[in-house]
């Protein structure tokens, strides 16, 4: 229970920095009627109620049967999930958003115990779909990379 609160005491101040961080910003330009910090200000603000709320709720949260441990095991996928999307991060400008997907997705979904070919499969299908939802129908240009070749 105490190492629960705490966790939700760090995890508040953290959200509190970036709030601060995140509030003198102003675009040069302003493509959305609320600007471009209403997004990541509603998501803190969000988070910091259930941070709150963690922090002061008089029981602690129990697992049940259908949680896994956190084991080894989990704390390995954990690790191993945060190293991949710090990939991502790193490679979405070069590599560009389709690209940098399917090599992020196919092995977060053998991670979890997806197969090769429905890994590969879904992954490539979400890719593309979701770089047509966003360029097209979202108008949110997202980045090709290598794919730019084919742009046009």
């Amino acid at each position: 229970m105490l190492l629960q609160r705490i966790f939700a005491g760090a995890l508040l101040l953290a959200c509190l920095g970036l709030a601060l961080m995140a509030w003198p910003y102003q675009a040069a330009f302003s493509y959305e009627p609320v600007g471009p910090r209403a997004f990541p200000l509603l998501m803190l603000g969000l988070m910091g109620l259930a941070l709150l709320y963690m922090l002061f709720r008089p029981t602690p949260i129990v697992h049940s049967e259908d949680e896994p441990p956190l084991d080894r095991e989990t704390l390995q996928k954990i690790g191993l999930c945060v190293a991949l999307l710090l990939i991502f991060a790193s490679l979405f400008e070069p590599l560009g958003f389709i690209l940098s997907s399917m090599l992020i997705g196919i092995p977060m979904a053998r991670l979890y115990g997806g197969r090769w070919l429905p890994a590969i499969a879904v992954t490539t299908l979400m890719s593309v779909g979701l770089y047509l939802l966003f360029d097209t129908l979202m108008d949110v240009p997202l980045p090709l990379g290598l794919l730019a070749v084919l742009e046009n």
